[in-house]
């Protein structure tokens, strides 16, 4: 077990101040419906699973399945299901997605959970440096985050010691936030269009962002929506924020592509 946990970069949390944390940040409403990634020893597990809140929790490791099991599985709203969670099927209702999960696997549970039509938010502990790099904490701000940011809010909220988890990992951990938009920035017709805009800035053609979109659209017209937006045309990709994307696409993303014309 041991080594299947460091495969999976999985440590275990047993400080319960920050359990509470995780469950207060989370903001769950008492009827929501919550999936737990996984569920390791159960110490998350426990807490979510109070009060008749309705709980589907994963847990990949067969031999820690069966002491869940023993221990939880006759607990009102609690579904215990020993199996892989990236594998698994969205919930056809609104829910909540609330986790200790394997540093390992951050990038693809998240991903399952931006897939998911019916997510209303995901509040994860997950490695610090991952947390700060997706939420602008470096100055830069990754793909993932740009390309999602019409529909979800990241944020951290907070910082959590080495010392809460077993085994102690190298680096600190932080809760990283997803919440999906009451109200889309952009409208639902538009964000394919967004999203393949941002994925083409993404390729970094030229050197700069406003270098690669003028492969694309006019230079000049390029250079006077970057001025009028106080966007440096020098600046790579990096360092153009989600909020400036946005303002950008509104500018460019009805322009009639060069290679159409």
């Amino acid at each position: 077990m041991a080594r299947r946990r460091k495969t999976l970069s999985q440590n275990f949390l047993h400080d319960p101040s920050v359990v509470h944390r995780l469950v207060h940040l989370s903001a769950l409403p008492k009827d929501h419906l919550v999936v737990e990634p996984g569920a390791g020893q159960g110490v998350l597990t426990r807490v979510l699973a109070t009060g008749g809140r309705r709980v589907i929790a994963y847990e990949l490791d067969a031999g820690l399945a069966r002491l869940l099991a023993g221990q939880l599985g006759d607990r009102p709203g609690l579904r215990l299901v020993q199996g892989d969670f990236l594998r698994a099927p969205a919930p056809q209702e609104p829910f909540a997605v609330v986790g200790n999960i394997p540093y390992s696997r951050t990038t693809g549970i998240l991903r399952w959970c931006l897939a998911s039509r019916h997510l209303t938010s995901a509040t994860v502990l997950t490695q610090l440096e991952y947390a700060r790099k997706h939420t602008g904490g470096y100055g830069r701000w990754p793909l993932l985050t740009v390309r999602t940011w019409p529909e979800f809010e990241w944020r951290q909220l907070g910082r959590v010691g080495r010392t809460s988890f077993t085994p102690i990992p190298r680096t600190d951990s932080a809760v990283l936030r997803l919440e999906r938009r009451a109200r889309p920035l952009l409208p639902g017709r538009v964000l394919p269009a967004y999203r393949e805009f941002v994925e083409y800035g993404f390729t970094g053609v030229g050197g700069s962002l406003a270098a690669t979109l003028s492969r694309r659209h006019r230079s000049a017209r390029v250079r006077a929506v970057f001025g009028r937006l106080g966007i440096g045309t020098s600046l790579p990709v990096g360092l153009v924020g989600p909020a400036q994307w946005t303002a950008l696409f509104e500018e460019l993303g009805t322009d009639v592509p060069r290679a159409s014309r």
